[in-house]
């Protein structure tokens, strides 16, 4: 089975299909509707043949749906129906979740994806929990997102946004009892160094995990990814 990966993100819409070791982006942005988003993909990939498709989205999915409007897109995603839009089976998840997907290599692993905002998700021993800490509050009445996401990062600078990175990371090391914390999305290319019990992620391993949902047969696919 050929599978297109969609995983759309606040700046980019990127993109990926079985067997094409090029990847491919249309434009994001907070005028992007779930009917634009598909008019840009489909013609981004004219000329990609493929059977289904995975789409990593960030706000919370459960069950393949949409549940709240994302912070940083236009509205009108709850209830959109991306199988009907685009022809072809779909399944859709939190795009930090098939990010961590993508990633895990065993274990007890907790996500963090840095970009626009703060995705995060938990795996253990291969159940995957998509978590929405970005909006907890963390200092001075303002969220974990308000520090780490991309506000954070230009109000405060590289250094103390990386203190206030290492701080997170400790603390939720410790609430969730990980074995390792992988640090993906596009700003943890602007670490200064890895904190501890952290590995630098790949924002590839979203394909992966695009492609490692069709992957899995519906039954461990309900009962280990049910959010998907």
């Amino acid at each position: 089975m050929k599978v297109l990966v969609i995983d759309v993100g606040g700046t980019n819409v990127k993109l990926a299909v079985t067997g094409v070791e090029e990847s491919r982006k249309a434009p994001s942005g907070p005028d992007l509707t779930p009917q634009l988003m598909v008019e840009r993909v489909k013609e981004a990939i004219k000329d990609w043949y493929f059977d289904a498709i995975s789409v990593g989205f960030p706000a919370p999915v459960v069950r393949g749906q949409v549940q709240a409007e994302p912070a940083n897109l236009a509205p009108g995603w709850v209830g959109f129906d991306f199988a009907a839009a685009f022809g072809k089976p779909v399944k859709v998840i939190n795009d930090a979740a098939m990010q961590a997907l993508g990633s895990y290599e065993g274990g007890r692993m907790l996500f963090m994806g840095l970009g626009t905002g703060l995705g995060t998700a938990l795996i253990i021993d291969n159940a995957v929990a998509p978590l929405e800490l970005a909006h907890l509050p963390y200092r001075k009445k303002q969220t974990y997102e308000d520090y780490l996401g991309e506000r954070g990062l230009r109000r405060w600078g590289r250094k103390k946004w990386q203190v206030f990175l290492e701080d997170v990371v400790e603390r939720f090391k410790r609430a969730f009892v990980v074995d390792y914390i992988v640090l993906g999305g596009g700003n943890s290319k602007k670490l200064l160094r890895l904190p501890p019990h952290t590995c630098a992620g790949d924002n590839r391993n979203a394909f992966a995990g695009g492609f490692r949902l069709w992957e899995m047969n519906e039954q461990t696919q309900q009962h280990r990814f049910g959010s998907a």
